[in-house]
């Protein structure tokens, strides 16, 4: 491939930021120097993901998804929307499927612009998540951050959603310092993988607030599958229905935990926010 013709779209869901670019027609390899350069948002194009489109005999298409520090991830939430979106419009069609690492998603998108994600069944057993040592019931773990006698994050709902999410209750969450705990939680050795760290207000019996610390990107406006995640903890304790409007820094995902078959559908918008050709000087060969 051709680098100094290798076209991208930047891409949004509710402010979470892409760099997509088309490898299904030529190999593409990046280095995570590569990835990092096209990722900085003062010398390169700026972005949470770099996500690479591969051809795929299981789906539609394959997505891989590179964080902003190099290290590539099995899921993202709302980079499937904005990708279910580039492949429904290719196809001509409005349900298309996405092979990631780990599973193969169904998307629909609407006329209205609102593209459904079936995020498939949640993992909810403490080796599926994956953590270090045996939790029975993953609804609340043994995990704070803070003093002992008044912790800032405690007891963390702990599920998978493609990728590991521990999401702490919370009366006020522009209160928490998620910049400086999250990183630390991230990287608990309780996390083998690292995990994403959110934390959630109930605000009523549909409706949550979230914030997340994302794993390998940092503070972000939205992250897909930490909503999904929060909303299946507030569900599993009881402290919503099975439809949440889950409030984010970029703006509102609809999640639904189907009670028939157990899958978590994810609604929200995408957004294409320009279009261009990475320069040369921005790749590096694989391994750099």
């Amino acid at each position: 491939m051709d680098a100094n013709a290798l076209h991208f779209r930047k891409m949004n869901g509710l402010g979470n930021d892409f760099v997509v670019v088309d490898a299904r027609t030529g190999a593409l390899v990046l280095g995570a120097d590569a990835v990092r350069a096209i990722a900085d948002r003062k010398e390169g194009i700026g972005c949470d993901q770099l996500i690479v489109l591969e051809s795929s005999e299981a789906a539609d298409v394959f997505m891989r998804i590179l964080d902003a520090d190099g290290g590539e991830v099995a899921a993202c939430g709302n980079a499937a929307r904005c990708v279910a979106a580039v492949v429904a419009q290719e196809r001509g069609r409005a349900d298309v499927t996405i092979e990631t690492e780990n599973q193969v998603l169904g998307a629909h998108v609407g006329a209205d612009g609102q593209v459904t994600i079936d995020m498939g069944v949640p993992r909810l057993r403490w080796d599926e998540i994956p953590l270090a040592e045996a939790f029975h019931d993953t609804r609340h773990i043994e995990l704070q951050a803070g003093p002992i006698d008044a912790p800032v994050l405690h007891s963390p709902a702990v599920v998978n959603v493609g990728n590991p999410h521990a999401s702490s209750s919370s009366d006020d969450v522009e209160a928490v310092d998620l910049g400086r705990i999250g990183p630390m939680l991230e990287h608990h050795p309780l996390f083998p993988e690292r995990a994403n760290i959110s934390v959630v207000q109930v605000l009523s019996p549909d409706h949550v607030k979230v914030r997340t610390w994302e794993r390998g990107a940092g503070l972000t406006q939205a992250c897909g599958t930490a909503a999904c995640a929060a909303a299946v903890a507030s569900i599993r304790r009881e402290l919503t229905g099975r439809t949440v409007r889950t409030t984010l820094p970029g703006g509102d995902l609809v999640i639904e935990w189907r009670e028939a078959d157990g899958h978590v559908l994810m609604t929200g918008p995408f957004a294409l926010d320009f279009e261009g050709t990475l320069p040369a000087e921005l790749l590096t060969p694989a391994g750099v």
